[in-house]
C-alpha cells in the first residue's frame, strides 16, 4: 500500500508520546512512551509530508514528485512544534510540514499500528 497517494484525513489516535527524538544517518528515530521504537528513513518521511506543497489539501492528490526526492535526502535538524508534533528541516530546503505524533504512529514503517484510512467520499 502506497500511503502517500491516500487522502491522510483520518489519522487514527494514539495516548503514546515521543519520549526521544532523534536525527541520526538513519532518519528519524522515535522512542514512545510506551516503550515502542520507531525509525523513519529521511526519505520515506520527506514522501509522506502532507503538507500543502505536497498534497493538494482539498482533494489529497500528490503533488509533490517522487522523482524529485533525492535518494540521499537527510534531515538536517527538526522542530518540535508545540505538544503535539515535529517539523523537518530536509536537506532539499523544504520545512513548511509537519508531522503530528499521531501520524508519525500512523505511518510507522514498523507495521504494528492502525494506519491512516483514505477518506472515501
Amino acid at each position: 500500500m502506497d500511503i502517500h497517494r491516500q487522502r491522510p484525513s483520518k489519522v487514527p489516535e494514539t495516548d503514546a508520546r515521543p519520549a526521544r527524538l532523534e536525527v541520526t544517518p538513519r532518519g528519524l528515530e522515535l522512542d514512545w512512551d510506551d516503550g515502542h521504537k520507531s525509525v523513519f528513513p529521511s526519505r520515506f518521511l520527506r514522501l509522506n509530508c502532507a503538507c500543502a506543497g505536497c498534497v493538494q489539501e482539498l482533494t489529497g492528490r500528490p503533488l509533490l514528485d517522487p522523482a524529485k526526492v533525492p535518494q540521499d535526502i537527510v534531515i538536517m535538524e527538526f522542530m518540535e512544534v508545540g505538544n503535539y508534533g515535529v517539523q523537518p528541516l530536509w536537506s532539499d530546503g523544504h520545512h513548511t510540514g509537519i508531522f503530528s505524533h499521531n501520524r508519525l504512529r500512523a505511518i510507522c514503517p514498523c507495521g504494528e499500528h492502525p494506519k491512516i484510512e483514505s477518506e472515501t467520499a
